[in-house]
């Protein structure tokens, strides 16, 4: 049950009346969205919200949509600023989630719950409530399933809702639209630099066949050479300890174990170990040699290599090089087992590559990539950031 009256802890200046409580049906009627799926979606047509993208695609505010279909008779569209909720998902934690709709004649497919709520609340911040907090643990109850649960409408009905007046509630709500819309900018500024460096990877690097690049940096030319991997790098592979050695203690060795310990091209521990016969020092390469092969990250300090990788002493034209044959799925070519893939030292060391002459032009090429990953952790950072804050500000805006 949750308090009748009841204030945040932040608030925006000039509100200090409590928070009332109230039942969602006696503010909102509803009704379900018409049966679109999948295999109805076209290029351009009538723009279409399926359930599903609720999870993977749309904030709370659903302004602007990417999918299409060829319209059937007696679809349900949005009138603008609707509050669709998802009538079935895989948890009862991600079920628990709304958007609101500001757009008039978007088609709502099929699995959807449509809330329509009354003038004196705004959309916007009622999707907020019940996708955060104590609503969304009340509304997460209410799923029913194994398999697959569901919410139905009778559900969001019944679901109480601890409210301000509509000024304040549309102080917040825009609030945390324009967070997201930052978000959601720093994501796709971050996901475009990523693109970019895999474009740049494919030009920079030669091509199949070919001993050039189609994109040189400034100064030089003439043919990159072929040689074996092996006779540019030294090799470590790893030897996992007896189990009986690991620990939790951040004072022990860390214990690099497989691609999970790999995360953004850096080595992320997790596990640590007071024995280890193999190891590697801080700036080598560590790559996965077991399923799924070829991740790799650096390391910042000294760590224990398990089996499931190898440790790779190499610049950072190297490391940029390993990155691209784990883009082209070189490893994976040359792994071994059906089920569970793997590759040797030899496989490593025998991989054939092309390479610069020039140490210059292999540092340049190392440099210029170190300089765009610098970037992409920044943005990544930054929107970790972002994030952060606004899961901090749900924690203190609402009851």
């Amino acid at each position: 049950m949750i308090s009748k009256q009841q204030t945040p802890p932040i608030r925006f200046i000039g509100f200090s009346e409590d928070w009332v409580e109230r039942e969602l049906g006696k503010i909102a009627q509803f009704s379900k969205g018409s049966g679109y799926s999948k295999a109805d979606l076209r290029v351009e047509g009538s723009p279409i919200i399926l359930y599903g993208r609720l999870y993977t695609k749309y904030q709370t505010v659903i302004d602007k949509v990417d999918t299409f279909v060829d319209e059937k008779v007696n679809s349900i569209k949005s009138q603008g600023n609707e509050i669709i909720v998802p009538a079935s998902g895989e948890t009862a934690e991600d079920i628990a989630r709304a958007s609101a709709v500001t757009q008039k004649d978007i088609i709502l497919g099929g699995d959807l719950n449509i809330v329509r709520l009354n003038d004196s609340d705004s959309p916007t911040f009622i999707a907020l409530k019940i996708s955060h907090g104590k609503s969304k643990l009340e509304l997460a109850k209410k799923a029913q399933g194994k398999s697959v649960v569901h919410v139905r409408n009778s559900d969001l009905q019944s679901l109480l809702l601890n409210l301000p007046s509509l000024k304040e509630q549309t102080a917040i709500g825009n609030l945390f639209q324009n967070l997201d819309q930052t978000i959601t900018l720093q994501r796709r500024k971050h996901e475009q630099t990523q693109t970019l460096k895999k474009s740049l990877l494919s030009k920079m690097f030669p091509k199949k066949g070919q001993m050039q690049p189609e994109i040189r940096l400034a100064g030089f030319s003439g043919d990159w050479v072929e040689n074996e991997l092996g006779k540019t790098i030294d090799v470590v592979m790893g030897q996992s300890p007896e189990s009986k050695y690991y620990t939790n203690n951040p004072k022990d060795s860390i214990l690099v174990q497989g691609n999970a310990d790999l995360k953004n091209g850096k080595v992320v521990p997790r596990v640590w170990t007071v024995k280890g016969t193999k190891k590697a020092s801080a700036n080598d390469i560590i790559m996965s040699v077991r399923a799924p092969v070829g991740d790799i990250g650096k390391t910042d300090f000294d760590v224990v290599i398990g089996r499931g990788v190898a440790a790779i002493k190499g610049n950072d034209f190297i490391y940029q090089m390993l990155t691209k044959m784990k883009v082209d799925d070189f490893w994976k070519k040359v792994s071994t087992g059906s089920t569970f893939e793997s590759i040797s030292s030899s496989d490593i060391k025998g991989a054939l590559i092309i390479i610069p002459k020039s140490q210059e032009e292999q540092n340049a090429i190392g440099q210029f990539f170190k300089q765009l990953d610098d970037t992409i952790s920044l943005q990544a950072k930054q929107l970790k950031t972002l994030e952060n804050l606004k899961q901090a500000l749900l924690a203190k805006m609402f009851v």
